[in-house]
């Protein structure tokens, strides 16, 4: 049996890089503390580090996130015209099932005899 992974807030792992940014305690201590893997405060603050200067330039995220929506939207309207057109083209098929009179299918038999050719037309309804 596995244990259940923890899921941590973004708010927690704030506070720990904050606390671990602050020297006040070593970052093993901090670890003991909170009851944390070290590599996973190792690993916020990398990423906190990393990421710091989106906090102060917020159109630079902003702009991203537009941009992912964006392609996100067109994506979603060729699906979307695609079900459509899919839709129709099945109400269709439906339509012309619930009318045989008008299915026809033909085959042809073709007998060539010296100079004379037979064609046999073959009409199943």
């Amino acid at each position: 049996m596995s244990k259940k992974r923890k899921v941590y807030s973004a708010e927690f792992k704030s506070k720990l890089v904050l606390e671990v940014l602050e020297g006040e305690l070593t970052l093993n201590e901090i670890v003991s503390k909170y009851e944390i893997l070290p590599n996973n405060l190792k690993n916020w603050k990398k990423q906190f580090l990393e990421n710091m200067s989106l906090a102060f330039d917020k159109s630079a995220v902003v702009k991203e996130y537009k941009e992912e929506i964006a392609q996100l939207q067109k994506n979603s309207d060729v699906l979307a015209k695609k079900v459509g057109t899919l839709t129709i083209e099945r109400n269709w098929l439906e339509g012309k099932q619930g009318t045989p009179q008008k299915m026809f299918h033909f085959s042809f038999t073709i007998f060539v005899n010296s100079s004379l050719c037979y064609v046999y037309i073959h009409a199943l309804f």
